[in-house]
């Protein structure tokens, strides 16, 4: 029947686009966050079963009337019918009666079919709410008997190290596994307030204890003497890590709030899983105003550390200032899980703070896949550092892991001592759903190729049970014997502290037949502390004090530097969909550029050949040349850029924006 159909189709169509169905579709799609029910999910769900019943009253009220107007048309044709009138006329009525009762009968089966689905709804939001309830109650006692039984756990470990210990040594030492405790001895019992982890796979490999800082101690090897760790006698003293001048110069304190843009990053996601991440197209949205360069260039924050480590006599002394300042370079990441901006080929940025921080450093993009960009530092009070960084990336479905690859050389001019190290990994979690956070896991090893003295640094991976606290880092400081001179505790994103070790010995075996060595070492001195960020860092980025400056307009730089980057600049004002806009075509015309280059490449040779020829680019300002120390091709400095900038000639300089 054709009106039957037509009302049926409209009726259907009316109740599809209602608000109510789209918050059934929109629990279907599986794209809330939360796991359990919460206090919001079930007033929506009170609110979406409101919405259908208005809808069913409507529809009631819509009944009524068809049945009273039904009946009215009825008694009008039934009238009709009793009148005389030719056959065929009758035979319509007739048919147009019928039409009618049907279409009745119709609108009464839809009421009654809409009244049902209100009423398997009811009853199946019933359901679920108390089978979500019931899975949130499980879920909250196998946390607190999780909970209880790493408390248990915890209470017996240290009974059983107090019980050792105090057969083995004066009970009246305080001691801590992994770590070492304040001066003032504080006691390592827990409070009912400690938030467990999960257990960690692999834990710090040692304990320390903390002895008297006056008291004869029998050394390592053999040989007894009174050792005083005192402030007079070496630098690490934390007292003096800050520096005290003011800075000569005016800088910016602040940029422009942080839009509140909204964008569904797995709608651009989904297609790259597996992808190497400076391969996909990414707006501005998930970036933060400085490019890659100016990030490596943020490790320079505290440069200070190296000033310190010039004036050390004891090369391990040196060793554990420069091993904070290793550690130090990932204190500006805790919060920072956008994307920089990944630099153009051939792009450099500069940071001449000769006057204020004694230092300059340049960096500039040396190949764009994989993206490396190579770094040159020259400090006024007696070091260098060099490295080339290539990053390596991949989008796993959940987290992103970002793999520094390259070595990372630092070199004191007065001495001599030759430090290498390389970077550990980075991981972004909770991609997809969730909190976005950060976190670094791996070890790094710092070695001093003049006295081959040996760090080994250890970044422990969160754990939600772990009684450790977050972030943590331990390490050990050894000479060139291989004997331990330092335990090294703390956190990225906070402080690192360092012990001298007077005495070390094997522990009792644990339950799973491992061995730890117990280091007894003096109160601990403190390394680095964090900067506290600026006032009103969440709407900036989380910028640091550094980073704020780094992107500020200078007079003077190179044409290629990160602060002439036009969607950069566009982004940091603001302006977002200009910047996408401007970063496309920036994009587009590197690409323009590098089929010209195999274009030139493929007349004189082959098509291969000319490929990896065109990929090919000789930097500016570093050539290519091979690392005595770790047998790598790496870029390092050729000079010239400072001559350049002195005269303002950058005749020889792309134009690459």
């Amino acid at each position: 029947m054709k009106g039957r159909g037509c009302w049926e189709t409209a009726s259907v169509r009316s109740f599809c686009s209602s608000r109510c169905l789209n918050t059934f579709k929109k629990d279907d799609s599986g794209d809330d966050d939360d796991e359990t029910a919460s206090p919001a999910d079930k007033s929506e769900l009170h609110n979406t079963i409101k919405n259908l019943s208005l809808k069913l009253d409507d529809l009631s009220t819509c009944n009524d009337l068809i049945a009273k107007h039904g009946a009215a048309l009825q008694r009008s044709l039934n009238e009709l019918d009793g009148l005389r009138i030719p056959s065929e006329s009758s035979e319509k009525l007739k048919a147009v009666n019928e039409r009618a009762t049907l279409f009745r009968i119709t609108s009464n089966a839809m009421i009654n079919a809409c009244r049902d689905f209100l009423e398997l709804a009811e009853t199946h939001s019933r359901k679920w709410q108390r089978a979500l309830q019931y899975e949130q109650e499980q879920r909250v006692h196998l946390e607190e008997t999780i909970e209880q039984l790493a408390k248990q756990h915890n209470s017996l470990e240290r009974a059983f190290r107090s019980g050792a210990s105090g057969r083995a040594a004066n009970p009246t030492k305080s001691f801590s596994e992994g770590s070492f405790l304040t001066s003032k001895g504080e006691d390592s019992e827990e409070d009912e307030e400690t938030e467990y982890f999960d257990a960690m796979e692999d834990a710090t490999s040692f304990i320390t204890v903390i002895a008297e800082a006056k008291e004869d101690r029998k050394a390592e090897g053999g040989t007894t003497g009174p050792v005083d760790w005192t402030s007079s006698d070496n630098v690490l003293d934390g007292a003096s890590l800050v520096p005290q001048e003011p800075p000569k110069v005016k800088r910016r304190d602040r940029i422009p709030d942080k839009p509140n843009y909204s964008l569904n990053l797995w709608s651009i996601m989904k297609n790259c899983i597996g992808r190497e991440l400076s391969r996909i197209p990414m707006p501005v949205n998930f970036n933060e105003p400085l490019s890659m360069l100016q990030r490596l260039t943020e490790d320079l924050e505290y440069h200070h550390l190296l000033d310190k480590a010039v004036h050390c006599t004891s090369s391990v002394e040196q060793m554990c200032l420069v091993a904070a300042f290793s550690v130090s370079s990932y204190s500006t990441t805790v919060h920072r899980i956008a994307k920089p901006f990944n630099p153009m080929l051939g792009e450099t940025f500069e940071l001449d703070r000769l006057d204020e921080m004694g230092l300059r450093s340049l960096c500039e993009q040396v190949s764009h896949h994989p993206p490396a960009a190579a770094h040159y530092v020259f400090s006024k009070n007696g070091w260098s550092l060099w490295q080339e960084i290539t990053i390596s990336s991949k989008f796993r479905g959940k987290y992103l892991s970002i793999m520094p690859l390259g070595a990372i050389h630092l070199e004191f001019q007065a001495s001599g001592n030759h430090y290498v190290w390389r970077k550990s990994t980075s991981t972004v979690h909770n991609i997809i759903v969730g909190k976005l956070w950060i976190d670094q896991t791996g070890d790094i090893e710092i070695v001093n190729h003049k006295t081959k003295d040996r760090c080994q640094l250890k970044f422990l991976p969160y754990s939600y049970f772990s009684k450790e606290v977050a972030r943590k880092v331990t390490g050990v400081v050894s000479d060139e014997q291989g004997k331990a001179q330092y335990v090294l505790s703390g956190s990225w994103d906070e402080q690192m502290e360092c012990s001298k070790i007077v005495q070390s010995s094997p522990s009792s075996p644990s339950s799973d037949g491992k061995q730890k060595t117990v280091y007894q070492t003096l109160p601990a001195k403190l390394l680095w502390k964090k900067y506290p960020l600026p006032e009103n860092a969440e709407n900036m980025y989380y910028f640091s004090e550094l980073a704020l400056t780094l992107n500020e307009h200078e007079e003077g730089v190179a044409p290629t530097d990160s602060r002439l980057r036009p969607d950069q600049r566009l982004m940091e004002k603001g302006h977002w969909d200009e910047a996408n806009t401007e970063k496309q075509r920036l994009e587009e015309k590197q690409r323009v550029w590098r089929r010209r280059r195999l274009e030139a490449c493929s007349r004189g040779c082959g098509s291969e050949d000319a490929e990896k020829e065109a990929d090919m680019y000789m930097p500016l300002w570093f050539e290519k040349r091979l690392d005595p120390l770790t047998g790598e091709m790496a870029c390092v400095y050729k000079g010239g850029y400072w001559e350049a900038k002195e005269k303002q000639e950058w005749h020889m300089c792309p134009n690459i924006f």
